[in-house]
């Protein structure tokens, strides 16, 4: 099945620029897209989410999402206090499911980390990804603290029986500190996962064209990139 589930280490890593950059290099790829949001909080009905974000970076990519709930809080929590049934995993897996018969790639966007709940019973993400026994990229923060919440997201995975595909940086520092750099060597060593890219800060502000052009720069060719892990090591190494 052609779906992969992305996740992030924590909140504002960068999970939705980075969906938007290997939805954009499997489109330039000759692919077509899905991208499912698998419970969007924070954002009122008319209001643009997550996948409609990737949308807009990528290009022409199918749009999706299970629920959305107004308040910015984790699922259960949002679909609590607004009164509204929860999500549950089996729903997301039913729909990326669907997805998965009509394109080439459906990429599965959490919220938050791997093992935020979606409801009462304790469902998460890494729920959805066993009922559909998709693989998982984790996108990741790139300074101090970034060791631990790594290396415990891929010890649950594993714990799980899941496939750790790989780790991206969601947001490199123009002018990266000494963690930053060091983390670069020292991020597969506790995910005992490869590094499978780095997008830049502020790649989410380019235009549409421009993220286009740059997204498979930013990518290794495990997701359609050009992204070189140990060119780019040497190069920012401390």
């Amino acid at each position: 099945m052609p779906v992969l589930v992305i996740t992030g280490t924590g909140t504002e890593v960068g999970k939705t620029v980075v969906t938007a950059a290997v939805a954009a290099t499997a489109l330039a790829g000759g692919r077509s897209v899905a991208v499912l949001k698998a419970a969007q909080t924070g954002v009122g009905p008319d209001e643009a989410g997550d996948a409609e974000e990737a949308a807009r970076l990528a290009g022409q990519v199918t749009v999706a999402e299970v629920a959305r709930f107004p308040e910015p809080l984790a699922p259960g929590t949002a679909a609590r206090r607004a009164g509204r049934d929860p999500v549950r995993p089996g729903e997301v897996a039913e729909a990326a499911a669907k997805l998965a018969t009509e394109h080439d790639l459906v990429l599965v966007e959490g919220a938050g980390g791997l093992l935020v709940r979606f409801d009462a019973a304790g469902g998460t993400l890494a729920d959805v990804a066993t009922l559909l026994g998709a693989p998982v990229l984790v996108v990741t923060s790139a300074g101090l603290g970034t060791l631990n919440t790594t290396e415990l997201t891929a010890r649950e995975l594993r714990a799980r029986g899941l496939e750790l595909t790989g780790l991206v940086i969601g947001s490199w520092p123009g002018s990266p500190d000494l963690a930053a750099r060091c983390n670069l060597a020292d991020l597969p060593e506790v995910s005992g996962a490869p590094l499978l890219g780095a997008v830049p800060a502020g790649a989410g502000a380019l235009t549409p064209d421009a993220f286009r052009s740059a997204a498979p720069r930013w990518l290794a060719p495990a997701l359609d990139g050009t992204w070189d892990a140990a060119a780019f090591g040497a190069r920012e190494a401390p």
